[in-house]
């Protein structure tokens, strides 16, 4: 991957980056590589592998490897906003993650769902409201 890190907020000499639990390193990566469109650097026998868009602009996706698995809710979640929800869950799903609502959640024109990845991570997909789909 080339070009260093985005920086994203009001200061530049913040870097933000995500960082997600996992028990394994390359089933993690191939799912949110799969997921986000990202590339995976090189495995290394550390307990991190970093992601990053393909040119590295964007938000590092940092997985960390850990021995316990998850428990309780995440209390900090990703949303991935898409225009077509049902074929976006219907991609996930097919890639590991696991719904969790049956049906989707809707609230001031905006619909999603709750899936998991692999380790059981939540995370939500989301269709905004039809004037903000249409918004430049």
């Amino acid at each position: 991957m080339t070009g260093g890190p985005a920086r994203f907020g009001g200061r530049d000499d913040v870097v933000l980056v995500v960082v997600v639990d996992c028990a394994d390193l390359s089933r993690a990566a191939a799912f949110w590589c799969g997921a986000l469109g990202y590339t995976a650097e090189p495995a290394s026998p550390g307990r991190y592998r970093r992601l990053l868009p393909p040119g590295g602009n964007g938000v590092e996706l940092l997985l960390q490897r850990v021995p316990e698995p998850k428990t309780g809710k995440n209390r900090v979640h990703l949303d991935l906003r898409v225009p077509d929800l049902d074929a976006e869950v219907a991609r996930l799903v097919a890639l590991g993650g696991r719904r969790v609502t049956g049906e989707p959640v809707e609230e001031e024109g905006w619909s999603w769902h709750v899936l998991t990845d692999p380790d059981g991570n939540e995370f939500c997909v989301l269709r905004p409201p039809l004037e903000r789909l249409t918004e430049s």
